[in-house]
């Protein structure tokens, strides 16, 4: 792996002011991480441990509860959360040239562990970060558990495994010798790279850690993201951790509710279960692996990208659309004849009652969407249908679905040990853009 944190499609956004902005937002969201977990989970409890009368909180002070000590290892396991939220906002400062006064510039554009020097913010983003952007690196932090232990591949297995199966069927039959007669239309549905590897991309890339075991396969992996808290951690993950177990971190210590034991609550995971650098390099066919930051629909309708992909794989992606033909139809131009568009997860709406853009309105009034002037998912206009109607808009739209599987279930970041679980009933699907007749 190159031995640096950059994105494609962040050359010139650093420049922008409204990009810059979201940016600084996600770095600093990252270094207040601290600050806030230890207010909102800790130091609230124990103003209200000491509201208690005092012959009750004495009494939960002390064995078996010991409520002082379960809040002082809550304290540290935030604070072993930090220094992974501290890394990833280090190596990201760097990245975009933003480092501040104390931290050395002979660095910048490198890699570092972020042990050995705390970032520091540029004196005017400090503190920009709001609520929304504090809340998505805690999130993201806890998406290390569903990506990157060896505890969450129960997780990546149901999620994933239709993905690498699929794939690898495309790649049988794209290498499959033609027969003698075979015309050009025939040659193009089974059409690879010279290097025989088959091109695949991910859109909703999250921490990168599906394109990097696709291309441990030997796929040529692109991974396409637009947040930049998933992106910042990515980069740090996949470019910079210097070893397997790196970081320890804690992804139940938010919430006190439906532990079985203190225990659990208090249940620590290596982050990463493996050294991606290290694993590249003992997989001798591994393919090439990119990640995109940018907005799926903007960048992959464009001529650049048309037909350039062998399999489009949506992982708990599609449900991210506001308008889910317009996803489609990016997925249809990318795909080359023959291709797949593989697709595993649930319809959890994000933009349900939020509409984006204008508050769902286009901006002069005349109903009409100038696709010359995209503005990818900020489009106004959105819609949600049930799993169904998602199928008939795949056909309706000139793909032709070979496969489907409903009630797949699919845990997305869930404590195996608690007493509640929550387990999404994925529908997993193969649908295939035709190759010319």
């Amino acid at each position: 792996m190159e031995d640096n944190s950059h994105w494609g499609g962040t050359e010139d956004t650093i420049d922008d002011p409204e990009e810059k902005k979201v940016i600084c937002c996600a770095l600093d969201s990252y270094l207040q991480y601290a600050k806030v977990a230890h207010f909102n989970v800790t130091h609230l409890r124990r103003q209200s441990f000491y509201a208690l009368p005092q012959a009750q909180w004495q009494m939960l002070a002390k064995p078996p509860f010991h409520f002082l000590d379960t809040l002082d290892k809550t304290d540290d396991a935030i604070d072993a959360n930090a220094e992974l939220a501290r890394a990833i906002a280090s190596n990201g400062l760097r990245s975009f040239h933003m480092t501040g006064s104390g931290s050395g510039s002979s660095s910048e554009g490198t890699c570092t562990a972020g042990d050995d020097a705390e970032p520091v913010m540029p004196r005017e983003w400090q503190g920009v970060a709001k609520h929304t952007d504090i809340d998505k690196a805690r999130s993201t932090l806890r998406q290390f558990y569903r990506d990157w232990t060896a505890e969450g591949a129960a997780e990546r297995a149901a999620s994933f495994a239709p993905v690498f199966r699929a794939a690898e069927q495309q790649r049988e039959r794209c290498q499959r010798p033609s027969p003698p007669d075979a015309d050009s239309d025939a040659e193009a549905d089974a059409d690879a790279d010279a290097d025989g590897r088959l091109k695949v991309l991910v859109p909703g890339a999250g921490l990168g850690r599906l394109v990097f075991d696709l291309c441990r396969m030997g796929f040529d992996a692109e991974g396409n993201e637009i947040s930049y808290h998933q992106l910042l951690a990515s980069a740090y993950v996949l470019n910079c951790t210097q070893r397997a177990g790196q970081h320890t971190i804690y992804p139940w210590i938010h919430s006190f509710s439906n532990h079985l034991t203190r225990r659990n609550h208090l249940r620590g995971y290596a982050v990463p279960d493996l050294h991606p650098a290290t694993e590249l390099a003992l997989t001798p066919a591994a393919g090439e692996m990119s990640m995109c930051a940018a907005d799926f629909l903007c960048l992959y309708s464009d001529e650049n990208h048309e037909a350039l992909y062998d399999v489009v794989a949506t992982v708990f992606f599609l449900d991210t659309a506001p308008n889910l033909i317009r996803y489609l139809e990016a997925i249809f131009h990318c795909l080359k004849p023959g291709g797949i568009l593989v697709n595993v997860g649930p319809l959890l709406w994000h933009f349900e009652n939020h509409a984006p853009g204008n508050h769902g309105r286009d901006d002069d009034g005349d109903g009409e969407h100038d696709y010359n002037n995209s503005s990818g998912i900020a489009d106004p206009g959105s819609f949600e249908l049930a799993d169904d109607e998602v199928m008939a808009l795949v056909e309706t739209l000139g793909f032709v679905v070979e496969s489907r599987e409903t009630g797949v279930e699919a845990p997305y970041i869930q404590d195996a040990d608690s007493m509640l679980r929550t387990i999404y009933r994925a529908s997993t699907w193969v649908a295939r853009k035709p190759a010319p007749s």
